[in-house]
């Protein structure tokens, strides 16, 4: 008997190799509709003290699902973990565990989410390669404090990061300033 995952990946994905993303993709192999169940985590939770004692493969294979929360895989290589980074995503997220379709995916493309739309912390920053025209050349820890990827990703950000949004948003009324100034 195999042993069964631990995450959840649509039977209309697949994990491939991708050497120029570090190790793997996630693709659709049939056409997915829009806001279908794509990939759901799981994995032991983690305090950012505790994640920096990891190696760093499982730190990078982490989600930030709260404000000093991450989850981390438990089992090696399940392809749920392998969802790459785009400034122009297809994916995002459903809670702080769950990713689905935030459009129709053409069976062929490749699955990915901004990573803005959950961490909302510094220990996983990178050179972007994504090749997107909208590419930020950077992803940081601070992306999701940025206007237009709050507003493009409005109902796609994990539930902490959308308190700490409608929170800045709300002092911003209380103060007087442009709510596009948070």
């Amino acid at each position: 008997m195999t042993e069964p995952n631990v995450s959840y990946l649509s039977p209309k994905l697949e994990a491939r190799p991708l050497p120029e993303k570090g190790f793997y993709g996630v693709y659709s192999h049939q056409a997915v509709p829009a806001a279908e169940l794509l990939v759901m985590w799981s994995g032991g939770l983690y305090s950012l003290e505790n994640l920096g004692k990891l190696p760093p493969l499982d730190q990078s294979r982490s989600v930030q699902v709260e404000d000093d929360l991450f989850l981390v895989p438990i089992k090696q290589g399940e392809p749920a973990d392998f969802i790459n980074h785009s400034c122009n995503p297809n994916a995002g997220l459903n809670g702080q565990i769950a990713l689905v379709a935030m459009r129709d995916i053409a069976a062929g493309e490749e699955i990915c989410y901004d990573y803005a739309m959950s961490d909302g912390s510094a220990y996983d920053e990178f050179e972007c390669q994504c090749g997107e025209a909208a590419c930020r050349h950077r992803v940081t820890g601070h992306d999701w404090r940025l206007p237009e990827l709050q507003q493009r990703y409005r109902g796609y950000f994990s539930p902490y990061l959308q308190r700490r949004i409608d929170h800045l948003k709300s002092a911003a009324l209380t103060s007087g300033q442009s709510v596009g100034d948070v």
